[in-house]
């Protein structure tokens, strides 16, 4: 093949079609008859070199943004640049905007790029109409740009520390020093909720010798997960460590905590640990419940001691469900008058006996916590109903008469008439045997284990059932006195000397009748 003869077949092309495959035609026509090896070679040299000849000048022809897009599109897609044929193009030039519009005609796929470009225009102009707002910031711009965002919740700060929200922490309280001068350190659990609401506290070991609430305090603080709490709960299982770690119900100097609250700065030992608690943990909470056990051998039906005369506390029992009620007004010097006082709803929870450690007493408790929980709304779960247990206006203890040895003939929770046998005291010497009758009609709520006696000593405690507070008939009947069995029973121990707690002295003087 002449060069002359390539000429004719480009001038040919260029003048005809602008297609590869009318390329590749042309080129098949033009060297018709030269088959070959160079026919082939030169049939490839001319298309190639005719399909990148086009392309530049495409290009270099339509350089509108919508074309320059699509050709972005095909060269990203790996698409071959083509032409388009005769008919192609005079459908295109039918559908051809007014001059003026567009610069250069384009295929379709040009046009769809165009249509995106037109697309994003106005987004773009809004955005930047937010974005530069003019003589300050519009309406719009103030609804987009500042949404309401809910205030992160503030953590709990206890005893020098923030506990944030979703989180729980073991603190430590510093109450006192040994002999030694050394700091003893108690643990403090807080379970600080992700979202706001109360916050309950749980206080156990009042008394060291009482292991029930310390397991309950275990139990129910190892269960909450802060991440789905409302509010919190701070849990201290050993309040009284020293007697605790002595297996003892006092302190070291031989005080019972809770006849000193809400204690005193400068006073006694006892009374600087409880102004320590009481000021440092007890003001934070907005519910308080005390754990106790039965103390000197005796043991409780697990019952809730409260001031139903307080609206408040009345709810707090309510919201236990399945344990019995005796109403009772707390002791000046008990935790559960100083914080009823400073205006915490306070409710004491008693359980079994000292010195063990009784799972059904503690399953029970904790079960009664955590529908606590659930209606303060601190927690949400499922809870199983119990049987409705009575509320209880007035008790009263049944003291034996004669010494020996003592032998129970009923048990916790029992009901009984009057004139029902409880037990016997029997004389090891002689084998006399001396009967202990109920003075009323009611439930055993408290009762010593057998044991040795003296004269005098409180061995039963009967709960009686009354449709209110204790009238005057109900009284005179039991030879009931207010002013010495209004509230909590009294524990042994012995008088404190400052002045300044004078008041404890009547409180720890009777070593018969033991209590909270």
């Amino acid at each position: 093949m002449k060069f002359s003869d390539f000429s004719g077949v480009s001038g040919y092309f260029l003048g005809r079609d602008l297609t590869v495959l009318g390329i590749m035609n042309q080129v098949q026509r033009a060297t018709d008859g030269h088959v070959g090896i160079n026919g082939i070679v030169i049939r490839a040299v001319c298309c190639i070199a005719l399909s990148a000849l086009l392309a530049t000048i495409l290009v270099a022809c339509d350089q509108s943004p919508p074309a320059q897009i699509g050709a972005q599109k095909e060269n990203l897609a790996g698409a071959p640049v083509t032409g388009t044929t005769d008919s192609e193009r005079n459908e295109s030039s039918a559908d051809k905007p007014a001059p003026g519009l567009i610069d250069s005609p384009t295929s379709a796929v040009d046009q769809s790029a165009a249509t995106e470009v037109q697309n994003t225009q106005p987004t773009a102009a809004a955005e930047s109409a937010v974005a530069v707002p003019a003589d300050g910031t519009s309406q719009a711009t103030e609804e987009i740009d500042s949404p309401q965002v809910p205030e992160p919740l503030p953590g709990i700060e206890l005893l020098g520390t923030i506990v944030p929200p979703g989180t729980s922490q073991r603190l430590m309280w510093s109450a006192s020093q040994i002999f030694e001068g050394v700091s003893t350190e108690t643990p403090v659990l807080v379970v600080n909720g992700r979202h706001d609401g109360s916050t309950l506290c749980l206080t156990a070991a009042i008394h060291g010798d009482e292991l029930n609430g310390i397991e309950m305090v275990r139990q129910v603080m190892h269960d909450l997960d802060p991440k789905k709490l409302k509010g919190a709960v701070i849990g201290i299982p050993i309040v009284n460590l020293q007697g605790f770690r002595r297996g003892s119900r006092y302190l070291p100097d031989r005080r019972d905590l809770n006849r000193y609250f809400p204690g005193n700065p400068s006073g006694s030992s006892a009374a600087r640990i409880a102004h320590s608690l009481f000021e440092g943990i007890i003001r934070h909470c907005n519910a308080l419940v005390d754990l106790h056990t039965g103390s000197f051998y005796r043991t409780n039906l697990p019952q809730l001691r409260a001031d139903l005369r307080h609206s408040k506390i009345k709810e707090l029992t309510q919201g236990f469900g399945g344990i019995v009620v005796l109403h009772s007004v707390a002791a000046p010097g008990t935790l559960r008058r100083a914080a009823t006082d400073a205006g915490i709803p306070t409710i004491t929870l008693e359980a079994g006996e000292p010195l063990r450690l009784q799972t059904a007493k503690v399953s029970q408790g904790v079960t009664g916590i955590f529908k606590l929980l659930d209606t303060m709304d601190i927690v949400s779960r499922v809870q199983l109903l119990s049987p409705p247990e009575p509320v209880f206006y007035q008790s009263t203890w049944v003291r034996a008469n004669h010494g020996g040895i003592l032998f129970s003939v009923v048990r916790l929770g029992q009901e009984i008439d009057t004139g029902d046998v409880l037990g016997n005291v029997t004389d090891p010497i002689t084998n006399t045997q001396n009967l202990i009758y109920s003075p009323a009609k009611g439930r055993i709520l408290g009762m010593a284990l057998n044991q040795v006696v003296m004269p005098g000593f409180a061995a039963f405690r009967i709960g009686i059932e009354t449709d209110g507070p204790p009238t005057d008939t109900v009284v005179a009947s039991l030879e009931w006195n207010d002013e010495n069995n209004q509230g909590e029973n009294v524990s042994p121990g012995i008088a404190p000397e400052e002045p300044t707690e004078e008041h404890n002295d009547n409180l720890i003087a009777d070593l018969e009748e033991p209590s909270e």
